[in-house]
C-alpha cells in the first residue's frame, strides 16, 4: 500500500477481503465489548432517551470520548430500526463512525516524491514505535523499495538491537552508533548513506522521552537541522506512533508531541490487545492529522493501511 496499490500476489478483491478480515479479527476485543452493550440498547424501533444515554455510555466505554459519543448518539435520534434485523442499527452506527473517520483517512505513499524519502518516526517509549518502523521497512522492501534504517533512538540499547533485527529481516541497510551517542549524528549518517546508495526511503527512529520535553525538543530540532544540510526539505514525513491500549491518554500524547514538532501522520498500534479501539474515533474528531496505519498484530502485514469505512464496520462487529 505504501509502495504500490496491492500486493502483486493478490487480486484487488482478495486484498480488500484480507484487509476486512484482518481488521475484524484485530478489533474483536473492542467490537465484542460494544456488542455486549448494544444488546440492551437496540431493542426498539426508535431509540428513546434512556436507550440513547445507554448508547453514549457504551461508546464512551470504548474510549471514543464524550464529544464523539454524543454526536454519534444524537445522529441516531430520528432513525428507525427493524427489530427483525439487528444489523440495521449497527449499519447506521458504523455510518456515523465512518463519517467522523473518513476526513482523516490518508494512505502513505512513499513511492512518489523526493528520493530518498526521509521519514522520522516518533512516539513515546513502549508505543510500538520501533517495531512499527521495522514493519514499514519490511513492507517497503518486500515491494521492491531500497531502504536505509537509522537507529537514532540512542537512549535505549534495546531499540538499536531491535531495529538491527528488523533491518536483517527486511534486507534494509542499517545505520547505528553506541548507546548514548549523538542521535542527530546517526540521523545525518542515515540520510547520507541513503543518498549515496540511491535508496528510496530513509526511516529514522527517534527517542520518546516525553517526561523531559525540553530535551526531546532540542534533540528533534537538532535532527531536523542536520538532515536539512543534505536535503533542505527534510524530513518529508514525521509519523507519530500511538498505543491504543492507553486509551484517552493517546490524545494527550498527540498534544505533547505537537508542541515539540510538526506531525504529518498518525499510526495506531496494538488495537488487537485492547477493548479501547474507539480512541481512534476520538483522535479523528479532535485532531486534524491524517491517519495512515493501524496495527492489529505482530507480523509485518498486520500493520494495515487505515481505511475509515472498513475500520468503522469492524469496530461495531460488522463484516
Amino acid at each position: 500500500m505504501i509502495w504500490g496499490l496491492f500486493d502483486k500476489k493478490k487480486s484487488a478483491p482478495q486484498a480488500v477481503e484480507a484487509e476486512r478480515k484482518g481488521l475484524l479479527d484485530g478489533l474483536r476485543k473492542s467490537s465484542s465489548k460494544l456488542a455486549e452493550s448494544f444488546a440492551s440498547v437496540f431493542t426498539k424501533e426508535k431509540l428513546d432517551a434512556a436507550a440513547l444515554q445507554d448508547l453514549e455510555d457504551a461508546l464512551i466505554a470504548s474510549d471514543m470520548g464524550a464529544p464523539a459519543a454524543h454526536s454519534i448518539a444524537q445522529a441516531l435520534v430520528d432513525k428507525r430500526f427493524s427489530r427483525d434485523n439487528p444489523n440495521e442499527a449497527r449499519e447506521a452506527l458504523a455510518e456515523e463512525v465512518a463519517r467522523i473517520l473518513e476526513p482523516r483517512e490518508a494512505h502513505l505513499d512513499l513511492h512518489n516524491g523526493p528520493k530518498p524519502r526521509i521519514v522520522l518516526v516518533i512516539g513515546v517509549n513502549g508505543s510500538g514505535k520501533t517495531t512499527t518502523l521495522g514493519k514499514i521497512s519490511k513492507q517497503l522492501t518486500d515491494a521492491g523499495a531500497k531502504v536505509v534504517i537509522g537507529a537514532a533512538d540512542t537512549f535505549r540499547a534495546a531499540a538499536i538491537e531491535q531495529l538491527h533485527v528488523w533491518a536483517d529481516r527486511s534486507g534494509a541497510a542499517f545505520v547505528s552508533s553506541a548507546q548514548g551517542a549523538d542521535a542527530a549524528g546517526v540521523a545525518y549518517d542515515t540520510v547520507a548513506k541513503a543518498k549515496a546508495e540511491n535508496a528510496d526511503v530513509a526511516l529514522i527512529d527517534t527517542a520518546g522521552r516525553l517526561q523531559n520535553k525540553t530535551e526531546l525538543m532540542a534533540e528533534l530540532a537538532k535532527i531536523v537541522r542536520v538532515v536539512r544540510k543534505i536535503d533542505e526539505d527534510a524530513p518529508h514525513e514525521t509519523l507519530l506512533v500511538l498505543d491504543a491500549t492507553v486509551g484517552q491518554n493517546a490524545l494527550s500524547q498527540v498534544e505533547s508531541f505537537r508542541s515539540v514538532t510538526d506531525i504529518t501522520g498518525l499510526i495506531m498500534t496494538k488495537l488487537d490487545g485492547t477493548a479501547k479501539g474507539g480512541v481512534l474515533v476520538a483522535l479523528a474528531q479532535r485532531h486534524a492529522i491524517p491517519i495512515h496505519f493501524v496495527g492489529v498484530g505482530e507480523k509485518a502485514e498486520d500493520l494495515r493501511p487505515f481505511q475509515a469505512r472498513t475500520f468503522a464496520r469492524a469496530l461495531v462487529g460488522l463484516t
